[in-house]
């Protein structure tokens, strides 16, 4: 199977976006401080890695990053339906962690099932490092998530190990 090139990278630019503006929304739905200061860091860190991406795109119909990224959300994007349905329903940092984490194991595969189709080392380069930093994510959201949750924090498991 043959993949083009910059197609791909041009949807990994529109995936970054719509993981960022999935990210604003959740945090504007936060009351919990801590929570919404992590979704407001990963939101910074998708506009980031979709800078990565542009970088290394070679079309011309995205002119300006800022621009594409600061245009409105793709309601339709799975990303945006599914953080609207965990708003439909009764909101809680829990829920919107949950899905945060399953979004995140989903992207870090998919990023690195598409580095291994391509023969250019440069692009395949910038596919398996967002890949690592989408990993970073899912750690990032899980240590949040067991914060919400009242679960031992990771800093603390050596006190509760020895105790």
């Amino acid at each position: 199977m043959s993949i083009n090139v910059q197609e791909a990278i041009k949807r990994s630019i529109q995936t970054e976006k719509n993981a960022m503006n999935f990210y604003q929304v959740g945090a504007g739905q936060m009351k919990d401080t801590n929570a919404r200061r992590t979704f407001e860091i990963l939101a910074k860190e998708e506009r980031e890695h979709a800078g990565q991406f542009y970088r290394i795109y070679q079309g011309n119909d995205i002119p300006s990053l800022d621009a594409f990224l600061d245009a409105p959300p793709d309601n339709e994007s799975s990303w945006m339906a599914s953080i609207t349905k965990v708003i439909g329903q009764d909101f809680t940092e829990q829920k919107a962690l949950e899905l945060a984490m399953e979004r995140e194991q989903n992207l870090e595969q998919t990023l690195f099932e598409t580095a291994a189709k391509f023969d250019d080392a440069g692009v395949r380069a910038v596919y398996e490092l967002n890949a690592r930093e989408t990993h970073n994510h899912y750690l990032m959201i899980e240590s949040e998530y067991a914060r919400v949750m009242g679960m031992v924090h990771e800093t603390d498991m050596d006190t509760y190990v020895r105790e």
